[in-house]
């Protein structure tokens, strides 16, 4: 095994580089992750992740946590409405959607981040994650790199592993190519405790997620599986809108004026959302790596997850991708066909790069039809088609079960 005796540094603790880390010791490799947060209480932000079968399960199969996702997951959350602007609801599928389906191709379970985290985290061995390690830079050394952190002693690695995101300080000893921005700025949301600070908002919700579409805006939210919910306000706008509009993100009063008069005719349901938000509010630029990027592999340095591929997350596909992506890399890392570990890198990072593509080009073709005139109409239709592939697939599954049952009495 080309890896064998080699020490590997994946920086960044997010679900690609724990899953990573936790492949890697599966095979008996030695593994040090290096994440910023202080420690593992850190409190995480964000939306809950769904899982995809073909990507974030498979990879927790191949961990062997498939068992343990399941009694972390949130049952019902992956369901949803969809409504206009004045939340009036469109679409449901709180009635035919089971809450739980593995092995179907469109169940697409949810989990909150601070479960996945905390349920990879178990899956390691003791002292694998350095915490409160903010990664700065790294030089060649030996065979290997010498990484420096802004708070704790440098560090050797053989081979060094980039999970650090969007803003990658690992990226750029690789390429230079650097990412888009999308023309959507998504603000974030969270509410505590839904049922008493957002009695209407968690009603809408039923335990699942809404989408509403209005003048060419969205409110996409869900549910979590603590009580607090958790939305993002989307919308087409300047780059650097974050930083010049004035707004004080941690005025309720002003934001809500603002949602006021950029959502303009909206329904005045969504005031409890600024009215009961935690402050502050965060505005999140969208970015997009290239969808044609290419770089010469190297034999110590490769990049998985956001730090390779950013995209918007319009079609649900990030947090997947990073975990295929641990999957795929630690398959070619441990995969005696390959020569040297540059050409087990390079195969990696080939095929990673084709399906990104294929993902993001999806993302960014649903943000901008989710930000269109047209939206409410185009995502009625999708979804309405989702639902009839999958009541599809369900008779076809429960006929050969009971097919199968028929002939073994």
């Amino acid at each position: 095994m080309l890896i064998e005796n080699k020490s590997i540094a994946i920086v960044g603790g997010g679900p690609g580089g724990l899953m990573l880390a936790r492949l890697l010791q599966l095979k008996g490799v030695t593994v040090k992750v290096y994440e910023r947060d202080y420690d593992k209480n850190a409190r995480l932000i964000g939306s809950p992740l769904d899982m995809h079968e073909e990507s974030g399960l498979a990879a927790l199969r191949k961990a062997n946590l498939l068992d343990e996702f399941k009694k972390n997951f949130h049952p019902g959350a992956d369901k949803k409405v969809i409504t206009n602007e004045r939340a009036a609801i469109f679409f449901s599928d709180h009635e035919t959607k089971p809450s739980e389906n593995f092995g179907n191709a469109y169940f697409r379970p949810e989990i909150d981040r601070g479960p996945l985290r905390n349920m990879l985290l178990k899956s390691l061995q003791p002292t694998t994650v350095e915490w409160d390690s903010h990664f700065i830079s790294m030089e060649k050394q030996n065979e290997g790199w010498l990484l420096h952190f802004k708070n704790r002693p440098s560090a050797y690695a053989d081979i060094v592993i980039a999970a650090d995101g969007v803003n990658s300080k690992t990226r750029p000893y690789i390429t230079n190519i650097k990412p888009f921005y999308s023309g959507i700025v998504m603000l974030e949301i969270n509410i505590n405790n839904a049922a008493k600070a957002t009695p209407r908002i968690h009603a809408l919700l039923n335990g699942g997620k809404v989408m509403a579409f209005g003048n060419s805006k969205c409110m996409l939210g869900g549910q979590k599986g603590n009580g607090d919910i958790g939305f993002y306000a989307s919308f087409k706008a300047d780059e650097r809108w974050a930083a010049n509009n004035g707004l004080d993100y941690a005025d309720k009063a002003q934001m809500l004026e603002w949602f006021k008069t950029t959502y303009s005719g909206w329904d005045s349901i969504w005031y409890e959302l600024f009215e009961n938000a935690t402050t502050p509010f965060i505005p999140r630029a969208i970015y997009c790596m290239p969808l044609n990027q290419s770089w010469q592999a190297l034999p110590d340095l490769a990049m998985i997850g956001d730090a390779a591929h950013v995209m918007p997350p319009f079609a649900g596909e990030g947090a997947n991708m990073a975990m295929l992506d641990a999957l795929e890399l630690s398959e070619c890392l441990a995969d005696n066909r390959y020569n040297t570990l540059q050409e087990a890198i390079s195969f990696y990072e080939i095929n990673m790069r084709k399906r990104a593509a294929v993902a993001a080009q999806e993302s960014l073709e649903n943000g901008e039809l989710m930000h269109s005139e047209k939206a409410l109409a185009a995502m009625l239709d999708f979804s309405a088609g989702i639902r009839s592939i999958v009541l599809t697939s369900d008779r076809k599954l429960c006929h050969k079960a009971t097919k199968a049952q028929s002939h073994n009495p």
